[in-house]
């Protein structure tokens, strides 16, 4: 018997869409307020467009929170499970984070069109988390991922911000391409576009063609969110885009992506996963996407090893960590530390990217060496700057420590180190401590390298230009402390499990079936 549904009546489907709902119109009433308030001063108009989204992000994540996992919706295109829940939250709070790195005035010439395209992609994320559809969830992909184009090149005063949107763009498009192609060859397959129903039309179906779609949702699953080899877009937009864009494409974005795709991978194509656990290896998708992992943990350590931008840097760690989120997806010990560890890493990011934001109003912060001196130029930044990064490296008792332990472990779980993804797992811990290289050269420069005879004090409780006083007043100290709460997560458990929906429950840690249907 299939779970109950909310999709009979008009008000269920309202309760599951009411926070993208909440979000357009959040959007709708900024773009108002611009088009009648639009001669005025630039500091309040971006402080007030600022001020409306947070307050649609809000308002979506407590319908989200009110009404919990509560089945399907839309004809089962949306499975508002735990899962979809815990994205959602996740998604809205780093996107708001990232609306309190608005850039000053002089560079954002547009803030509510900047505010009003950070709600669409949020949205997008939002019916990301929730797609159970290859077609809403590739509509979804692609709605948020229009607008991450637009905001990477949303800088007009840098010419390397239009060639960072356009790159982004050009690869973008590419991946959809591929994508939509497999998402097609499965349809044909499968007669279905229903995530459920897919897995058990494409059951002992393994044939040439399959494997063709297979290799075209990896392809374009492995461009969205910046796997070797498909990653070369990733330093050029990171270096480019405004620091908020940055982090936006750096957090929330990869959270929502991995939380469809791990939805796609697991209930829609578990049939086809194949094993990477032991030899000889079974075909499926798990030995493809742990092929993937290890060269996104080669080329994202090491290529951050050479970066002397700070920028580049970020995204080459960012190319290092989804090399890890990918070892998740394949360890079946449960959504639980592949989702603490998305959530903690965009946190991180989010922070990281929000000292960089803080320091350009005034001067640029493109090099490592922009950052020599800043405990003297401010210790409250220079501080927040090494909480996060000491958190990205995985430096306990931070969360990314327990993130990288969550995930790692469970990886270990799955046939110790008699296998490939053992083995894999051990080298992810080798290149943690490589990272670790890289990440004290950003601290090195903060904390160590004395201040340039021109460098100025940055203000940190007084911004004319920013719509929320400062960034490190309002934000940075709060993260600071979520990231050290972020350790007693429960969800970091390493064997539990995380119902996916009513009567539909994924267990990963006991057990070699990796889904149990009733």
């Amino acid at each position: 018997m299939l779970p109950a549904t909310l999709s009979d009546s008009y008000s269920g489907l309202a309760r599951a869409l009411a926070p993208e709902a909440v979000l357009v119109i959040g959007a709708l009433l900024v773009l108002g307020f611009d088009l009648f308030a639009g001669k005025r001063q630039s500091g309040p108009r971006a402080a007030v467009s600022a001020l409306i989204g947070i307050a649609a992000l809000a308002g979506a994540a407590w319908l989200t929170a009110c009404a919990g996992p509560s089945g399907f919706a839309l004809q089962r295109a949306l499975d508002i499970d735990k899962l979809a829940v815990g994205a959602r939250l996740g998604a809205y709070a780093l996107s708001a984070f990232t609306l309190l790195l608005l850039p000053g005035s002089s560079r954002l010439r547009h803030p509510a069109e900047y505010v009003a395209i950070i709600l669409f992609a949020t949205v997008g994320f939002s019916l990301m988390a929730a797609a159970n559809n290859l077609l809403l969830g590739f509509l979804a992909i692609e709605l948020a991922s229009l607008s991450l184009y637009i905001l990477v090149g949303f800088d007009k005063t840098r010419p390397d911000s239009a060639e960072a949107g356009l790159k982004y763009f050009l690869f973008g498009g590419t991946s959809a391409a591929f994508m939509l192609f497999g998402f097609s060859l499965l349809y044909g397959l499968a007669g279905t576009i229903d995530l459920t129903s897919l897995g058990f039309m494409l059951r002992d179906s393994f044939s040439p063609v399959v494997l063709v779609a297979l290799v075209m949702v990896l392809v374009g699953f492995g461009f969205k969110v910046a796997a070797v080899p498909f990653h070369l877009w990733a330093p050029d937009a990171y270096q480019g885009a405004p620091s908020s864009a940055a982090a936006l494409v750096a957090s929330a974005s990869k959270l929502a992506g991995f939380a469809f795709f791990l939805r796609l991978l697991w209930p829609g194509l578990h049939s086809l996963a194949g094993d990477a656990a032991a030899l000889p290896l079974a075909a499926g998708w798990m030995p493809v996407v742990a092929v993937l992992s290890l060269g996104s943990l080669f080329v994202g350590n090491l290529g951050a090893l050479a970066q002397t931008n700070v920028r580049r840097l970020l995204a080459y760690s960012a190319i290092a960590h989804a090399g890890v989120m990918l070892l998740g997806i394949i360890a079946r010990g449960g959504v639980g530390p592949l989702f603490y560890y998305a959530a903690t890493y965009g946190l991180a990011t989010v922070g990281a990217f929000g000292v960089v934001s803080v320091i350009e109003r005034d001067a640029p912060c493109q090099k490592l060496t922009d950052l020599a001196g800043l405990w003297k130029r401010s210790p409250l930044l220079a501080l927040t700057l090494f909480v996060f990064v000491l958190s990205l490296a995985g430096v306990p008792p931070l969360a990314g420590f327990f993130g990288k332990f969550a995930v790692f472990a469970a990886v270990l779980k799955l046939n110790g180190l008699g296998g490939p993804a053992g083995w894999l797992a051990i080298l992810a811990i080798a290149f943690s401590a490589v990272a670790l290289y890289y990440y004290l050269a950003i601290l090195k420069q903060a904390l160590v390298a004395g201040p340039a005879k021109d460098a100025k004090r940055i203000p940190v409780r007084r911004c004319p230009r920013s719509p929320w006083c400062s960034a490190p007043r309002c934000f940075g100290p709060r993260c600071v402390s979520l990231d050290s709460l972020a350790i007693v997560e429960p969800w970091i458990s390493t064997g539990g499990d995380i119902s996916i929906s009513e009567g539909r429950t994924l267990r990963f840690a006991q057990s070699r079936k990796p889904f149990a249907f009733s």
